[in-house]
């Protein structure tokens, strides 16, 4: 999708963004348009590697707090995700504050599989996945986001922005403000005002301090951040991608966004492969924490409109179901806040 946050370059730019990066030119190169934020470009270069060339935005744009320095924060995890076996692409270069740039991008070794977002589902269509091949990748991507969610760190939230706590509870109140603070700077109509989105969030985190281990969260799995090996006789996942929005928090955050606008089923074969390599248990107390999770999402997806002013006919459609999806959401969290809760 087009958006105002992907950086422009000609040909003659990225060719000696290139050469600086990797000593090599660029001999072809395509726009890839599937990401919303950085703009990213596939490569041919001139020594025959084929490279993926990945951008920050345009040095002086307002994004949002939470975005600040997601090149940083997207290098860090694919050598955290790598070293704990989960499939990436390799990172072969990432540079930061680049001098002509004004920014930071990353190069990566360009996969030859296919985003799941576009593979046929039919297995008569070439190349395409059947229902049977769909639940068995959620069930192998359930094991590899179990892997990634058990590398650890120091402290919650978004290190690289600046938006940290010392408790999940904290960060996560911490990662809200930030985030419903933005709007004063690119006001988001919404399903409720700003200050009882803040109170009914707030009424309900005491939930989150079952979570006491800061644990890697990619908190963007989707079709389009999934790529798949189609080259045998059954497709396989062949790499995640995309790290850029992840925080340090609750592993159960994860499920979110491969169940956007629908809740979490135990049959779900992602939950599954999941309990294959983690157990979890979806108690009460837990489906509090996805709600929770579930709002901050859509807000994301609410807020981050503002800088990147998306075009309105492929965005109305995300907006709209955002909106009535967080307004779902705070009203099953009511009772938390007036103390009815059976």
């Amino acid at each position: 999708m087009d958006s105002r946050t992907k950086r422009r370059l000609s040909g003659h730019e990225l060719d000696a963004l290139a050469r600086r990066a990797l000593g090599a030119g660029v001999a072809e190169h395509a726009e890839l348009t599937d990401g919303f934020a950085n703009a990213v470009w596939r490569l041919r270069l001139d020594d025959g590697r084929d490279v993926v060339c990945k951008l920050s935005p345009p040095p002086g744009l307002d994004q949002l707090s939470y975005e600040r320095h997601l090149l940083r924060t997207e290098a860090a995890v694919y050598e955290l995700a790598a070293a704990a076996g989960v499939p990436v692409a390799t990172l072969l270069r990432a540079g930061f504050d680049d001098p002509v740039l004004g920014g930071d991008y990353l190069m990566l070794a360009a996969l030859d599989g296919v985003s799941w977002n576009h593979v046929p589902r039919d297995r008569a269509v070439r190349r395409g996945v059947t229902p049977e091949d769909e639940a068995r990748l959620r069930r192998e991507l359930g094991g590899h986001l179990a892997r990634l969610n058990a590398v650890t760190g120091p402290v919650f939230g978004y290190p690289h922005a600046g938006i940290t706590g010392s408790t999940w509870r904290e960060a996560y109140l911490a990662m809200v403000d930030a985030l419903l603070g933005d709007t004063a700077r690119y006001p988001t109509p919404l399903p409720a005002p700003v200050p009882r989105i803040r109170e009914l969030l707030a009424a309900a985190a005491p939930a989150l301090d079952e979570v006491t281990t800061p644990r890697l969260v990619h908190f963007d799995i989707w079709p389009g951040n999934v790529f798949l090996d189609l080259s045998g006789p059954r497709p396989r996942i062949q790499a995640i991608i995309d790290h850029e929005r992840a925080f340090w928090g609750d592993p159960l955050a994860e499920f979110i966004t491969p169940t956007i606008f629908a809740g979490l089923r135990e049959d779900d074969p992602l939950v599954v492969g999941y309990r294959e390599v983690t157990p979890f248990e979806l108690t009460p107390a837990a489906h509090v924490r996805l709600d929770l999770y579930r709002a901050y999402l859509y807000l994301i997806l609410l807020v981050e409109n503002g800088p990147r002013q998306y075009p309105e006919a492929e965005y109305a459609r995300v907006r709209d179901r955002s909106t009535a999806s967080l307004a779902e959401v705070l009203d099953r969290l009511v009772p938390l806040s007036t103390g009815t809760v059976a």
